[in-house]
């Protein structure tokens, strides 16, 4: 599709903007607006960094400086994700990014898998990101004595993003770009002041103990693995963003690099801020450094702030993507057709049961006194998180062993393998990081949603045996694919 299809027909000044319309067929209203590449730049940004940036220099501290090497392989692993994702997103533009490519490659099953473990991870991190926040927010306005004040402030957390969601795309993006500019700023003041006031001296040894160097990055690498979930983000949304086959690929790579950076430059600065010995036992590592660069002890509310906004934004962007898989999947008849519903861009219904079921499981963490249950269902989502980068990668590979869908010179066949099978090894590293507990409960997970097919796949067939809406879809899969999938092999 051309840009000027995507594009919002500005007329006259006297006339009113003429609806934009989308690749799955819509149009947008005032309170639709496809995303640009700033916006969606921020929402992989965004989604990248959450609250766990707050805490790294200390995980990996106990490592030695050695830890800043597998960060530079992490990065470079993510962004030959990022690549990959943005390849696939020129040739599959659609809402739904892995579900898409998953889908499109191996059949409806795989298509459901990357889905399903997708909308798992999504609403199990969202109330794990609300449980996190309340934690900052003590910091603030301290809550900790009132179970009630904790469990409602754990609520508004998660469903001020959810309304913003609801009030449509135009506000996602604006809540999203505000959100990634406040956290990021202050962020990287903080990363690059601490530069300023470096100290060699601070950083300790370059690796700890008796360990082999490889076993030090491997052990640094299996903290830092999930550091970059959130890559994908613009590859979802790709039905939201303008030019998508041109501006998902820039965003996800922009949005890469500039988590990356942030990343590295923040750990780096605390490193050389706060003393080793003591840096390995910070609970705040960040609030340590701005105490040392501008004295006084009102770092930790800083911080406080910055965590605050950094999860808020995160929740926000979260929130949004957590209900496109599975309306690109309704689309398909592989989830319930209600998660079809779609109001001033955003998928409404999928929107409420994420943040409906994550609030349920906040107020469960809070209230069941159950030990380990909250923590468990975290877990699980380091699983189910790299589900969907397995599929997409190897779906890569598929299209370029193939042949489907464009003809490449050999150059970019080399190059886009090489890129496809780095990003397939990387996402592979991520399952071997998330540990056996994660491995073994995130399957049980997956294997739930084989049920959930088995119930969508027999009311198609229903619907296909009577003659009714759903025969026509079965006869279009029967073709060569149904919905958004359809229009991807088309445009392919």
């Amino acid at each position: 599709m051309s840009t000027a299809t995507l594009e919002t027909h500005r007329g006259t000044p006297d006339e009113e903007p003429q609806p934009e319309h989308r690749p799955d067929g819509e149009t947008t209203g005032k309170h639709t607006r496809g995303f640009g590449l700033p916006v969606a730049t921020a929402l992989v940004v965004g989604n990248i960094i959450g609250g766990g940036i707050f805490l790294l220099p200390a995980s990996v501290a106990p490592y030695g400086t050695i830890s800043l090497v597998a960060f530079g392989i992490l990065t470079l692993g993510a962004l030959s994700l990022a690549l990959v994702f943005g390849r696939l997103a020129r040739r599959h533009p659609q809402t739904g990014g892995p579900y898409v490519y998953a889908r499109a490659a191996f059949g409806d099953f795989a298509g459901f898998l990357a889905a399903w473990s997708y909308w798992i991870t999504t609403w199990v991190s969202n109330a794990a990101l609300a449980v996190a926040a309340v934690g900052y927010l003590d910091v603030l306005v301290p809550i900790h004595d009132s179970k009630a004040a904790t469990i409602g402030a754990a609520l508004l957390i998660q469903w001020l993003p959810a309304l913003a969601n609801l009030a449509g795309t135009r506000y996602v993006g604006a809540v999203q770009l505000v959100a990634t500019v406040l956290k990021f700023v202050p962020l990287l003041l903080v990363a690059v002041g601490g530069l300023f006031f470096f100290d060699s001296a601070n950083l300790g040894p370059f690796r700890t103990g008796d360990t082999s160097a490889l076993g030090a990055v491997s052990a640094s690498a299996a903290i830092l693995l999930f550091s970059y979930l959130g890559v994908e983000s613009a590859a979802v949304s790709a039905g939201e963003v303008r030019d998508p086959r041109r501006n998902v690929g820039r965003a996800t790579v922009l949005g890469t690099l500039a988590a990356a950076a942030l990343y590295l430059l923040g750990t780096l600065a605390v490193f050389g801020t706060v003393a080793h010995d003591k840096l390995i036992t910070s609970a705040a590592p960040f609030s340590d450094a701005v105490d040392v660069m501008f004295g006084g002890s009102w770092g930790g509310a800083a911080v406080a702030c910055m965590a605050l906004v950094s999860m808020v934004g995160a929740l926000n962007g979260w929130t949004l993507l957590s209900a496109q898989a599975p309306y690109a999947a309704a689309r398909d008849g592989l989830f319930p057709k209600a998660f079809t519903v779609k109001r001033r861009g955003v998928p409404t219904v999928g929107v409420l049961v994420t943040v409906v079921l994550a609030s349920l499981l906040t107020v469960y963490n809070y209230t069941a006194g159950t030990q380990g249950v909250f923590e468990m269902l975290v877990l699980v989502t380091t699983f189910t998180a790299t589900v969907p980068y397995l599929l997409s990668t190897a779906a890569q590979v598929y299209f370029l062993l193939s042949g489907q869908g464009e003809k490449v010179s050999p150059a970019r066949l080399t190059r886009d393998a090489v890129l496809a099978v780095a990003a397939f090894g990387f996402s592979l590293w991520l399952v071997a990081g998330s540990g056996y507990a994660a491995v073994y409960q995130g399957v049980l997970f997956l294997f739930a949603g084989v049920l959930v097919y088995a119930a969508m796949a027999a009311r198609r067939t229903r619907a296909t045996a009577g003659g009714g809406p759903g025969a026509k879809l079965a006869s279009v899969t029967a073709a060569g694919g149904t919905g958004t999938t359809a229009v991807g092999r088309a445009e392919g």
